[in-house]
């Protein structure tokens, strides 16, 4: 049988046809070899490039490269001041007043030397535990140590009754003392006898002397208190804030303002300046951590007057605050702080609003439709129209108008403020950039339908 010759494609085909070739081993020097061979190519290319570059990079090309950076950087700078300009950050502006300064020395207004104790030398007392017999004389810090460990406030419960003397040693203790655990168990002692009651609601200890307004009052003043508020909040100034017996200070003042029924330890005019005081402390940011009890204490004030009192009252205290607080965001801060719990403080936020505003006005307007129809003159469309005024305003309105009660007066007053608002959203473009602009838009817009809402409802 003859053998097949290979076809034509199969003898050029080299994977196909045998090979006697044998392959070249490549060695360790082989590889060394190609190696500096090619950091040399490198090299070469890098110098190149390098000798270029210089001959490239003249004295004039350089001055031109630096005067086109500069003008690039004036170019950028020139932008970031029109940006601002335009675009002011609106949040920067912060609520916040100093509303404490230096404070007195403490220590030199305390009271020392022990009080005339008769406390001690009741019969009955003294039968319970005769150890009061012998360490009587040990004079003031055996008094202050039965305070901490509230042997006191026992006693009192004992005997029914407090000295006069007694009573105003502690109350001294509780505004002055520098010592944290003393003045602590002086205004627990007070909280006792002023808030403990029996089944039938009265007082279960007797006092004689009672904590007052000029006491209080002379207190605050040694701690720094600036009613003006004309000092702007500054970490620079080197002033300190209250002492730690302000907490207690509030404390007692919430106290004295829950025992009207059986007694009336402040004035009507009294209570009022109190009620301004506790309401200008919250433009304090130092006082934030006191929030709660200082809102507590305002709800106590608030509930001190009685019914007949509280219409001339709530307007007072609105004017005393409208006056002392400046027409920023300050204002808004403390409407804002009024919380409304109530148809007392829901009034009295909307009285402090719409004196606030009137003041704003320049007592142009004495009412809230008088403040409407100033609102409704302003030109938004002005270049120099103050549109962070205008949202001041506009915040304190929609407050004004949240705390009428009166059905007919609300709904007189509603189609002047939906025109006012229809007027702002619909006049102030969302392409206008001067500060406040857009949320004086916004606010308009959205208070509008949420008006328009509450109306169909």
């Amino acid at each position: 049988m003859m053998e097949e010759e290979p076809l034509d494609f199969e003898k050029e085909d080299r994977l196909l046809s045998p090979t006697n070739k044998r392959r070249k081993v490549i060695r360790l020097d082989d590889l060394l070899s190609d190696f500096y061979e090619e950091k040399n190519k490198i090299a070469k290319y890098k110098s190149k490039h390098s000798s270029s570059s210089k001959g490239y990079n003249s004295d004039d090309d350089e001055k031109t490269q630096r005067k086109k950076e500069r003008m690039l950087s004036k170019f950028v700078d020139d932008c970031q001041k029109q940006v601002n300009e335009m675009n002011a950050d609106d949040e920067t502006l912060l609520w916040g007043r100093r509303v404490f300064g230096q404070q007195k020395s403490l220590s030199s207004i305390e009271h020392k030397g022990l009080p005339d104790c008769q406390l001690l030398q009741l019969q009955s007392i003294a039968d319970v535990n005769p150890v009061f017999d012998l360490d009587a004389k040990q004079g003031e810090s055996f008094l202050e140590g039965l305070l901490v460990n509230k042997w006191l406030s026992k006693l009192a419960f004992i005997s029914g009754s407090v000295d006069d003397s007694i009573a105003n040693w502690i109350f001294n203790k509780l505004l002055y003392s520098s010592n944290r655990e003393l003045q602590v168990s002086a205004c627990e002692f007070w909280l006792e006898m002023l808030l403990s009651k029996d089944e039938v609601d009265k007082p279960l200890v007797s006092l004689g002397w009672f904590p007052n307004y000029s006491k209080l009052m002379e207190a605050l003043d040694s701690y720094g208190y600036q009613s003006d508020s004309s000092m702007c909040c500054s970490h620079t100034d080197q002033l300190d804030g209250p002492p730690e017996n302000f907490r207690s200070w509030i404390k007692v003042v919430s106290a004295c303002c829950q025992i009207r029924s059986h007694r009336s330890i402040f004035s009507s005019s009294e209570a009022e300046e109190l009620l301004c005081i506790i309401i200008h402390l919250l433009l304090d940011r130092e006082l934030q951590g006191l929030s709660l009890i200082i809102n507590e204490c305002m709800q106590s004030i608030i509930r001190y007057f009685k019914e007949e009192e509280w219409g001339v009252s709530c307007k007072r205290v609105a004017e005393l605050i409208a006056s002392r607080i400046p027409k920023d965001l300050n204002s808004l801060r403390v409407v804002e702080f009024v919380s409304v719990t109530n148809n007392r403080s829901k009034q009295l936020r909307g009285e402090t609003a719409l004196q606030l505003l009137i003041l704003c006005f320049d007592k142009e307007v004495n009412n809230y439709e008088g403040v409407l129809e100033f609102l409704l003159s302003i030109n938004v469309k002005d270049k120099d129209c103050d549109f962070l005024k205008l949202y001041i305003y506009l915040v304190l309105a929609e407050n004004v108008l949240l705390s009428y009660d009166s059905d007919n007066k609300k709904f007189v007053t509603l189609d002047m403020w939906c025109k006012y608002l229809r007027k702002l959203s619909s006049q102030i473009t969302n392409t206008d950039w001067r500060s406040y602009a857009s949320k004086v838009r916004n606010k308009a817009s959205y208070l509008l339908q949420s008006t328009i809402e509450r109306r169909t409802s």
